[in-house]
């Protein structure tokens, strides 16, 4: 077993005089990304059909955040924030329509280099920062694969000039081979595109089994890749970012994990059809249009929206078997006991909920993320016990500063976020926190402990009371009883991150 000294963590309320351990030497940390996962895993009990046996034996060894959010609800956007430290507002950053990260900012201390600068040895797969090439900069180890399309390839799923023309018709027909089983007809749920209709573009609001060995998958090849760098390793201290693609659409899983369905049929989630009568025109549009997924309307027309929650939570357990490889690995060398795991998505998803598909919204189920954090094992004795749960809303913008206090590393000046060492330490808080959304320039949405605030750019507001209303069906900014605290809330988000500069 590998034995280090002691590292510094950081005890007390940030700002404060605080106690300390001081070693020259520092964890390793395993960061884990999983790409538009919601609440839907075992430990959080988003879905009662919800099986991730691997990510809940995580929370046990850790700390679960039940109340976190993310900074922005699309991948590149938030992505930018964790790997920045810093919100869409200081970054632009704003949306997956915005520049990369490194385009507008190829000098900018990310965390990869922060930890690279201190000693640590970065290593990284999947999609991470960016799923593409960008992520070679980052990180002084790094593999990529088709993760998105898999098993099929990004340019094997793309229409014919000939058959382009059905995409959008309710017979849409485009023929793709696997490597193994011939020629398969794309779309598997036969739905027309309501995004890019005419596009010979790959139509990813799809889903279905695929009868291919996992090997075929990309986020297995990326495990692949992790579990042998983890079986490899010297006592230099490591930063092993890996990058699951699923449960993004399309949701193509191997045909195992959909097999428990043909005897037990998914639930759908809990909806009120008359959800956005209450809201503003703005909010409306937001929550009907297509953006980042299809239609509503056209799932139920289709009558696929049971295979559709059946596919993704066959995504989410496909992923955590392989985050149960990752953990293996690194158990089995014995570095759970100085490695530092964090698991997190970049933002979550709607199935149906306000009779929206996809991210973009600033609503409880586009915004709310899964975020454990594991502490070295060999320091558990001065964090809280392993398994507890802490509800104090927190961001994903927090954990930039959280790993470098965990590592002893200097941050960056000038980060948003706030370490969550003392809520590591005592997960029931002493502090008054907040975790802000924005979801374009003027678009804010604001969690405490008990309400959602969002605000949109033409002026319009929502409020939303979790303690009697955890599905957000109810918009109370109207209400004249209630300006007081509307008001409160208002004064909560700093101007500076809900405005363009």
């Amino acid at each position: 077993m590998l034995r280090r000294p002691a590292i510094a963590f950081a005890f007390g309320m940030v700002g404060a005089l605080c106690e300390s351990v001081i070693s020259d030497e520092r964890p390793n940390v395993l960061f884990i990304a999983v790409d538009d996962l919601n609440d839907w895993i075992g430990c959080l009990g988003g879905h009662p059909q919800a099986l991730t046996p691997n990510m809940d034996r995580l929370a046990a060894r850790g700390v679960v955040f039940t109340n976190a959010h993310c900074a922005a609800p699309a991948c590149n956007p938030s992505r930018a924030a964790v790997f920045s430290g810093r919100m869409p507002a200081r970054t632009g950053v704003w949306s997956n329509d915005s520049p990369k990260l490194l385009k507008l900012h190829p000098k900018m201390q990310l965390l990869p280099t922060t930890l690279a600068k201190a000693g640590y040895q970065t290593l990284g797969t999947g999609k991470l920062l960016d799923s593409g090439s960008a992520n070679r900069s980052l990180f002084a180890e790094h593999f990529t694969t088709e993760q998105r399309w898999s098993p099929f390839t990004r340019e094997s799923v793309k229409y014919t000039d000939k058959e382009v023309h059905t995409k959008a018709t309710d017979t849409p027909r485009h023929v793709v081979k696997d490597r193994r089983r011939g020629p398969i007809i794309l779309p598997l749920n036969r739905m027309p595109s309501d995004r890019k209709p005419t596009t010979t573009d790959g139509e990813s609001f799809d889903w279905g089994s695929v009868d291919v060995p996992e090997s075929d998958m990309g986020d297995t090849r990326i495990t692949d890749w992790a579990v042998e760098r983890l079986q490899d390793r010297d006592d230099t201290p490591f930063f092993l970012g890996v990058g699951y693609y699923r449960p993004h659409i399309p949701l193509f899983a191997p045909s195992r994990y959909f097999d428990r369905f043909t005897q037990s049929p998914a639930e759908l989630p809990s909806v009120r059809h008359d959800d956005v009568d209450d809201l503003s025109a703005i909010a409306r549009k937001w929550a009907i249009e297509p953006v980042t997924a299809g239609r509503h309307s056209t799932v139920v027309a289709h009558r696929q929206w049971r295979s559709a929650v059946e596919a993704y939570l066959a995504c989410t357990t496909f992923v955590d078997h392989q985050v149960g490889r990752l953990i293996d690995a690194l158990d089995d060398k014995t570095f759970g006991d100085n490695t530092i795991i964090v698991l997190w998505s970049d933002h979550g998803w709607h199935l149906g909920e306000k009779q929206h598909w996809g991210k973009w919204t600033g609503w409880e189920r586009s915004t709310r993320v899964p975020l454990i954090v594991v502490p070295p094992g060999k320091l558990a004795n001065r964090f809280a016990s392993a398994g507890s749960r802490c509800d104090v809303p927190v961001s994903l913008i927090d954990l930039f500063p959280t790993l470098t206090e965990m590592c002893n590393v200097t941050p960056p000046d000038e980060l948003d976020g706030k370490s969550l060492v003392p809520l590591l330490r005592q997960p029931a808080g002493t502090a008054d926190r907040q975790a802000v959304t924005t979801f374009g320039p003027g678009n804010v949405s604001l969690r405490t402990d008990r309400y959602r605030y969002l605000r949109y750019s033409d002026g319009s507001e929502e409020l939303y009371d979790h303690d009697t209303d955890p599905h957000e069906w109810q918009n109370h900014a109207a209400k004249s009883d209630l300006r007081s605290l509307l008001n409160r809330l208002r004064k909560l988000i700093p101007p500076e991150w809900s405005s363009e500069k």
